[in-house]
């Protein structure tokens, strides 16, 4: 686990057509691959989010080195998306960290820790992620940043362990 004294230095950045080679190497690793589609749906996905007003689609680095993919959305700007049941001012995200060999050391919570408080920081006031529910290490890692289970719903990629946090001083939603 990470030791604060050791703690990375994290930094989100939006995404390039630089970074696809990276990303599509990422996508291939069996670690992401069990969760993600095949590369070049992900990449075109990607692509497409690029220029939409609805989804940010980010590189994390660590230290300077990029070792992730996260992106964050605003279901409400989406037609039909299935989270809009949220208060206004819910964000969604998603995060993978493509390096294997820094899975499972408390990098996930860590990032998703910091990009919360970023985020809340912009004004979101509540933050989802629907990790599948077979996903253990990517809830476990939810759960460790303050992330709490709302219910079990079907997204447009399967079954999702629905988790919400809220902004500190949200009690309204």
């Amino acid at each position: 686990m990470l030791k604060a004294e050791h703690a990375p230095n994290y930094r989100f950045r939006d995404i390039s057509h630089e970074d696809f080679g990276l990303v599509a190497k990422w996508l291939a690793e069996p670690h992401v691959a069990k969760w993600w589609g095949a590369p070049e749906t992900e990449l075109a996905s990607i692509e497409e989010a690029m220029e939409s007003v609805e989804t940010r689609p980010m590189i994390v680095e660590m230290d300077g080195q990029p070792i992730g993919y996260l992106q964050s959305y605003d279901p409400h700007l989406e037609d039909g998306h299935p989270y809009q049941d949220q208060p206004k001012g819910t964000l969604g995200v998603d995060i993978s960290i493509g390096v294997p060999e820094l899975t499972g050391k408390g990098h996930g919570t860590a990032i998703i820790r910091q990009l919360a408080a970023e985020l809340f920081a912009s004004g979101a006031r509540r933050i989802v992620i629907d990790p599948d529910p077979e996903n253990r290490q990517a809830i476990r890692a939810y759960e460790k940043a303050g992330f709490h289970y709302v219910d079990t719903r079907t997204s447009i990629y399967g079954p999702a362990h629905f988790m919400a946090l809220d902004a500190p001083g949200v009690t309204d939603t």
